[in-house]
């Protein structure tokens, strides 16, 4: 499978996100709905992006205790969306129970360090070690406690090249919504990746 191009709406609201999806339209397939929209918006946003033919990411990164994190994975699958993200550093038995609830075809993707954490943001949280490392440990929980895929930054993983590493998907927000022309701008960035 080529490696598949998803628009990050990270705007503030629906007003705002709508004149660019009606532009991509055709041109990008995925889009990412993350916690600022949903806040929003709601499961009624979701809903609303998935009429218009777009395949939903949805980016929560919940991190609750097990039953919480169960519940509210079976809560979201009822939604149209094909992927849902969640805290790796939530533990294993968060993210089995996270597992154990995801139907089929929900793909569940653990984050493992946010990019605005560094060594000491880290250290202020009793990790020790650079978030490489971590990252590196939090990845191989959430693979071993049966979770689907990885988020990874551009940090962790050589800008320009997460494709020829093997990702099957890139998320792109800023380069896409602040072009002068979203629609042409996300048509060349999916002709590039699918040609990697």
């Amino acid at each position: 499978m080529a490696c598949q191009l998803i628009l990050a709406l990270d705007l503030p609201n629906r007003e705002s996100a709508a004149p660019i999806l009606r532009q991509v339209r055709g041109s990008v397939s995925w889009v990412k709905i993350g916690l600022q929209l949903f806040a929003a918006h709601g499961p009624d946003y979701v809903r609303a992006v998935a009429e218009q033919g777009f395949r939903v990411f949805l980016d929560l990164k919940l991190h609750d205790i097990p039953n919480t994190v169960a519940g509210a994975v079976a809560a979201l699958a009822s939604l149209p969306i094909d992927m849902l993200t969640v805290h790796a550093s939530g533990g294993r038995e968060m993210l089995k129970a996270a597992v154990r609830e995801a139907p089929e075809g929900l793909l569940l993707l653990g984050v493992t360090v946010l990019t605005s954490l560094d060594a000491g943001s880290l250290a202020d949280i009793g990790v020790t070690g650079d978030p490489a490392e971590q990252a590196g440990r939090l990845a191989r929980l959430a693979v071993e406690s049966g979770i689907g895929g990885l988020v990874c930054s551009p940090l962790e993983v050589a800008a320009g090249g997460a494709a020829r590493a093997g990702a099957d998907y890139i998320v792109v927000g800023r380069p896409i919504l602040q072009a002068v022309d979203p629609a042409a701008a996300a048509a060349a960035m999916a002709s590039e990746l699918a040609t990697l």
